[in-house]
């Protein structure tokens, strides 16, 4: 029998819920996280949307024999967005019902509390529709992560501009290297590492785009939530995220990530685009320090 959680008259199933998607994801990786959410104490549960070729994973969660992790083979990759989707959809779909929804990558862990202190603090702040923590890499070296919404020229030229004084200009303003990464912000973009959402939300805007197959996704879904509800950084926690730039170092990578940032900007507006151009304002006029 599950328990349920009332609050405000609605009925939830859990606290919140997770979604991992995995394509050849390394069980280390894996045995790391769950670890983390096994030392949480609320009602959650956890999906891992395999996109592999082969269902190699499915022994390895039958045998660490959680009921609150559920193990779901794609069968096909149709992209990272549509891997998350396939969980996205039980919820705004009601076949599953929670307050929140954590959409994780899989080389993330974090300590104690974490979770706890960002549910407790979106309860008190029903404007905030998507929240994301300090960041730090494997190092424990502080990572910027907020984001301008991009220009072309973030995404696409700058990877192939020769002047690195020029290239180092735009990602200091684009990364927002101007700002107190110790205060709590109202941004344009979040990492898409870490996406804390109301399950809420999701139903009034829905879920990942499809028409990315890798990268972006996290950018557009930020960008429409931001137009209905806060999207908030909360530098009050951290977590630790062992990833590298992979597209810059892999040419398949870079052409997939160039063909999202197409995408991004057909829909959203290539150099006129009013929206991107008074957000980003608003931002720099509230949080530039120098």
């Amino acid at each position: 029998m599950r328990n349920f959680i009332n609050k405000d008259t609605r009925l939830f199933m859990y606290d919140f819920t997770v979604c991992i998607v995995t394509y050849n994801t390394p069980k280390s990786d894996l045995e790391k996280i769950i670890k983390c959410f096994q030392s949480i104490n609320l009602n959650f549960k956890l999906w891992i949307s395999d996109n592999s070729e082969k269902d190699e994973l499915k022994n390895f969660f039958e045998n660490i024999g959680d009921a609150r992790i559920e193990y779901i083979f794609n069968n096909s990759n149709k992209g990272f967005g549509a891997g998350h989707n396939v969980i996205i959809n039980k919820l705004i779909n009601n076949s599953e019902i929670s307050e929140f929804h954590l959409i994780i990558n899989a080389d993330i862990y974090f300590e104690k509390n974490v979770i706890e202190k960002i549910i407790e603090y979106m309860r008190n702040h029903n404007e905030i529709g998507q929240i994301g923590p300090k960041i730090r890499d494997f190092r424990r070296k502080f990572s910027y992560t907020c984001r301008l919404f991009p220009t072309p020229v973030n995404l696409i030229f700058r990877r192939f501009l020769p002047f690195k004084n020029i290239v180092e200009k735009m990602n200091y303003d684009y990364e927002m290297k101007w700002a107190n990464f110790d205060d709590i912000m109202e941004v344009p973009i979040l990492s898409g590492c870490f996406i804390f959402l109301r399950v809420s939300v999701l139903k009034k805007i829905g879920g990942f785009d499809e028409q990315y197959f890798m990268y972006m996704e996290d950018y557009d879904l930020c960008r429409r939530i931001g137009e209905k509800y806060k999207v908030i950084y909360y530098p009050k926690v951290e977590i630790f995220h062992e990833h590298e730039k992979a597209s810059y170092k892999s040419k398949k990578l870079m052409i997939l990530h160039m063909k999202s940032a197409i995408k991004y900007f057909n829909k959203w507006g290539w150099f006129f685009d009013k929206k991107r151009k008074i957000k980003n304002r608003e931002c720099m006029d509230k949080y530039k320090c120098n």
